[in-house]
């Protein structure tokens, strides 16, 4: 038996701010009896359901790897880290034969994130238009990668868990968390869209929790995305979210864990609703009903 086959896998009991953990083991979920995340706190939530959720977090052998998934992976892993050791260049043009997508399948059983050349060209020249933002690279200025936080909720004991992007030391002055996102726009509007589409406002309560119950921020705490496209020029846009929209996502938050609660003490994880729901029609469905009034 080798050395890795005998090493107990990594579990987590104590609260604290932990550096070097595996991204496999941090989304497996190291704590005994589980925790929960962000994103999936956001599977518990209208548009999903608890039945969603307990089947995501019971097969993960079904979670599936997208190109889209391959090419955020790796823009994290060279823009926070310039850390290439993680991504397999296929050398190809696109998928499209037999021989790349076994070149692409053979990274991802590695624990590797496979992209093309054009691809892995792109991300390099996204770290260099980063770098050149003012405002971006201070923020990623002298911090900590991936830092991954363990909490336990101090309203009903739900052990918590969060992953930050980039830590940066406490210089003076407020505490500022940054994290990055790639985006087809990064317009401000475009971005607000994508918030609300995504459950961003629900990461950023999310992770100023972590933050101050762990004691590594307080009040006047901040957490930003540093948001940038995928296509040249690769701009980049800072957000901060307003009071209103941290306000919805602590309010969501609290509502996820209170589910969390209720669901694991019951044994029960009920689907869309338990009642019979009454559908209305989308709104220009009236059109519909105009044509046939003629």
């Amino acid at each position: 038996m080798t050395a890795a086959a005998e090493a107990a896998p990594l579990v987590i009991e104590r609260p604290g701010a932990y550096d070097d953990i595996d991204a496999d083991v941090y989304h497996a979920d190291p704590v005994p009896g589980g925790s929960l995340s962000s994103s999936e706190a956001r599977r518990l939530l209208p548009p999903s359901c608890p039945a969603l959720f307990r089947h995501y977090k019971d097969h993960p052998e079904q979670r599936t790897s997208t190109k889209a998934l391959d090419f955020g992976s790796a823009a994290h892993a060279v823009v926070l880290e310039g850390d290439e050791s993680s991504i397999v260049a296929v050398d190809a043009k696109d998928y499209r034969t037999k021989a790349a997508q076994q070149q692409r399948d053979a990274a991802r059983a590695a624990g590797k994130t496979p992209l093309l050349p054009h691809e892995l060209a792109t991300v390099r020249e996204m770290a260099a238009a980063l770098k050149a933002n003012p405002l971006a690279a201070r923020l990623l200025e002298r911090g900590q990668a991936e830092r991954s936080l363990f909490w336990a909720d101090k309203d009903t004991g739900v052990r918590r868990r969060a992953r930050l992007d980039w830590h940066r030391e406490k210089r003076g002055g407020r505490v500022i968390v940054p994290d990055y996102k790639t985006a087809v726009s990064a317009e401000p509007r475009a971005f607000g869209r994508a918030v609300r589409e995504h459950g961003y406002h629900v990461q950023a309560a999310w992770y100023l929790d972590g933050l101050r119950a762990l004691d590594l921020g307080d009040e006047t705490s901040a957490f930003v995305f540093i948001v940038q496209e995928k296509t040249p020029p690769y701009v980049v846009t800072v957000a901060e979210l307003d009071a209103d929209a941290l306000a919805l996502g602590h309010a969501l938050t609290r509502r996820a864990i209170d589910i969390y609660q209720e669901c694991t003490e019951a044994g029960v994880w009920p689907g869309y609703s338990t009642d019979i729901v009454h559908v209305s029609l989308p709104p220009w469905a009236a059109d519909d009903l105009e044509a046939a009034h003629g």
